[in-house]
């Protein structure tokens, strides 16, 4: 699988890496519903024989359960993965999560995430929101840290605007940046693309496939289906009136994959990989056969035909 450099960073990262959120399982605040760990442990072990390098994950997701989920199916593996996760989210004894970017937090978490991983270092450590917004200088400064103590490689940011970026680059390197990005969220087209390039930051997406909606799977049967914990149900864009005019979306990238010979989730994926000024994409998956079933987007090519089409979509809802 092709492979681009992250950023200013010495690694070689596939153009697809595992996302594991949903890995998390239920019973949190913004958890995608229950989830078999076996299966879970499947989907990262088909991945990786696929060629994909790289998993992402957080502490938050599952409140330590997803990190625990990755350390455990990449334990005994001879070649292991890049492992990325992150910080400045907390939770608990009763389930609730909070934000902190202070030193010593920041520095607990990356002692325990480097314990539910197995791990003797983490690949990428990266700020996984930048709130409260104070105390971002602080919390760099900490990863700053823990990659001169040697418990991290290198040290990014997810969900920074360019302002915060910036307040970051004064007092050490951004290797990376993590934002939302997809066909029906393009926000950071503006701002946080170009100046990544031109400051050489690595951009990692995540949702390419909006959370399932661009899958070509998702239905508003299933939609009206899914369960209490699951929090995709109150995202606008799975609620009316947008989800009809997305899934009128979806078929017509189901249209294009099957020129290609791909779903329309690799259409997705594909688009947002063809950018630039991205890196490589997140790629959430829940099972064996979901990993086998995105890797065609590594290597399809869109035409102009078919951008064409994409772009003159009228998404007025």
């Amino acid at each position: 699988m092709q492979k681009r450099r992250l950023g200013n960073s010495d690694l070689d990262i596939t153009v697809l890496g595992v996302g594991a959120w949903a890995m998390g399982g239920g019973d949190w605040k913004f958890s995608w519903g229950p989830q078999n760990d076996s299966d879970s442990v499947a989907a990262i072990h088909a991945a990786l024989d696929a060629g994909i390098n790289w998993i992402d994950t957080a502490p938050v997701y599952g409140l330590g359960h997803a990190e625990e989920v990755v350390g455990r199916a990449v334990k005994d593996l001879s070649l292991k993965p890049l492992l990325f996760t992150k910080c400045a989210r907390v939770w608990n004894e009763r389930r609730e999560i909070g934000r902190s970017l202070k030193r010593d937090s920041i520095i607990r978490e990356c002692e325990a995430s480097l314990r539910r991983l197995q791990a003797d270092v983490i690949d990428l450590y990266q700020i996984h929101w930048p709130e409260p917004d104070e105390d971002i200088e602080e919390g760099w400064e900490a990863c700053a840290r823990l990659k001169e103590q040697g418990k991290v490689r290198w040290i990014g940011t997810s969900n920074f605007s360019v302002s915060q970026l910036e307040r970051a680059w004064k007092l050490a390197p951004v290797t990376s940046l993590q934002p939302p990005y997809n066909l029906l969220v393009r926000g950071i087209e503006q701002e946080q693309l170009p100046w990544c390039q031109a400051h050489g930051v690595g951009v990692l997406a995540y949702s390419p496939m909006r959370s399932g909606l661009l899958t070509g799977k998702m239905t508003k049967e299933r939609i009206a289906a899914m369960p209490a914990d699951d929090h995709r149900q109150r995202v606008p864009d799975f609620q009316e009136p947008r989800l009809s005019r997305n899934l009128e979306f979806v078929e017509l990238l189901r249209g294009i994959g099957a020129k290609h010979g791909c779903s329309a989730g690799e259409v997705a994926i594909a688009w947002t990989i063809r950018n630039p000024s991205i890196t490589a994409t997140i790629v959430g998956m829940r099972n064996a056969a979901q990993a086998k079933g995105v890797l065609g987007a590594a290597t399809l090519s869109l035409t102009n035909e078919d951008i064409a089409a994409i772009e003159g979509f009228d998404f007025r809802y």
